[in-house]
């Protein structure tokens, strides 16, 4: 579904990206560790198209999209949660939920039943406005909205920072529900150890702009992931 392929990324003079490769495969989860200012959100803004790479190449289903504009990656399906969550304070919650219509057709402008089972807590609070909302429920919602998309490839930059344990779980289990419908790939950015190894199917680890360690997620060991974690 992704293939990323030996990317560099500049910010000026900076090098933010060094050779960087990471893939996601549709019905898996893709895990990206690192501490922060390690490169990890640089690589997924290139992959959304929000940052132009320096080198390099990104494949989505086989097409080379490393000089596409982010809206047309968009409309391709790949729906991305930014860290942060940057959902549309003054708009209802109805209306964020909307904003993911753009890349359907109209007879495909509806939210799903499904969205308010993974995440009951929206339903009841369609007409409230986002910024009105905890942390914990603006990032269920930012994840919602990305939904609404359809998406073929789902990018979340730290989906639990901030968050509450009780909705980290949530979020969890609405991850491996979507993994589970084998309808997308699912690549997530992370640094709480426990909630990456507890997901994913293939990981990589990140130190000064480089993946320096990675595999399957089942031989994740521990220290020494952890190692590139900690302060």
């Amino acid at each position: 579904m992704l293939t990323v392929e030996s990317i560099d990324l500049h910010y000026g003079a900076a090098q933010a990206l060094r050779q960087v490769s990471v893939g996601a495969e549709r019905g898996k989860i893709t895990c990206v560790l690192g501490r922060n200012g390690v490169g990890k959100s640089s690589l997924l803004r290139a992959i959304v198209g929000h940052q132009p790479v320096s080198s390099g190449r990104i494949l989505f289903e086989g097409q080379d999209i490393t000089r596409m504009r982010a809206h047309e990656r968009a409309r391709r399906g790949i729906a991305y949660v930014p860290q942060g969550r940057e959902i549309f304070p003054l708009l209802t919650v109805r209306e964020n939920l909307e904003t993911g219509y753009a890349r359907l057709p109209a007879d495909k402008r509806k939210i799903s039943e499904e969205l308010f089972e993974l995440f009951p807590v929206l339903k009841s609070m369609l007409a409230r406005r986002g910024g009105d909302l905890s942390g914990g429920q603006q990032q269920q919602l930012a994840i919602a909205r990305a939904l609404v998309m359809e998406p073929q490839l789902l990018v979340l930059d730290e989906p639990t920072e901030g968050i509450q344990p009780s909705i980290i779980k949530d979020i969890g289990r609405a991850i491996t529900y979507l993994r589970g419908q084998g309808r997308m790939a699912i690549l997530l950015v992370e640094q709480y150890f426990d909630f990456a190894r507890a997901l994913a199917d293939k990981y990589a680890v990140m130190e000064r702009g480089e993946v320096v360690l990675g595999g399957e997620g089942s031989s994740m060991v521990e220290s020494d992931v952890r190692r590139y974690l900690t302060v």
